[in-house]
């Protein structure tokens, strides 16, 4: 079993940055795939950014390519989303996955690979 804690949501205007982090306890967190995904208001849950167990691949919808990178810590079983020159496009709820390696790295942007989520945390951001 593992559980998932996001952490580091808030409000910035346009421009602005913010680092997400989801923090795993429970065993095993190096083997897993990671994933930050994102729901906004009225529309479907998205895929955001990937990373493999050992952090060497790293996957990103077009929507945030150049401006989030992903990144992970297997040992303090956390995993980051540093979000750069934010656009209110971006507000939604963002919320991280864990799922097994062999299949994330083909199938990441389908939900049905993760196993476990976190709960979410707000961004917002405004013009």
């Amino acid at each position: 079993q593992v559980q998932l804690v996001e952490s580091g949501g808030g409000s910035v205007q346009a421009g602005g940055s913010l680092r997400l982090s989801c923090t795993a306890s429970g065993r095993a967190f190096s083997t897993y795939f990671m994933s930050w995904f994102r729901q906004a208001p009225g529309k479907e849950r998205e895929f955001v950014a990937a990373i493999s167990w050992s952090g060497r691949s790293t996957y990103y919808a077009d929507s945030v390519k150049g401006r989030f990178t992903i990144s992970r810590d297997n040992a303090k079983n956390t995993v980051y989303l540093q979000m750069n020159n934010l656009k209110p496009e971006d507000t939604a709820v963002y919320s991280c996955a864990a799922g097994p390696d062999s299949a994330g790295s083909k199938y990441y942007q389908s939900t049905w690979v993760y196993n476990y989520w976190g709960q979410g945390t707000q961004v917002t951001v405004s013009s």
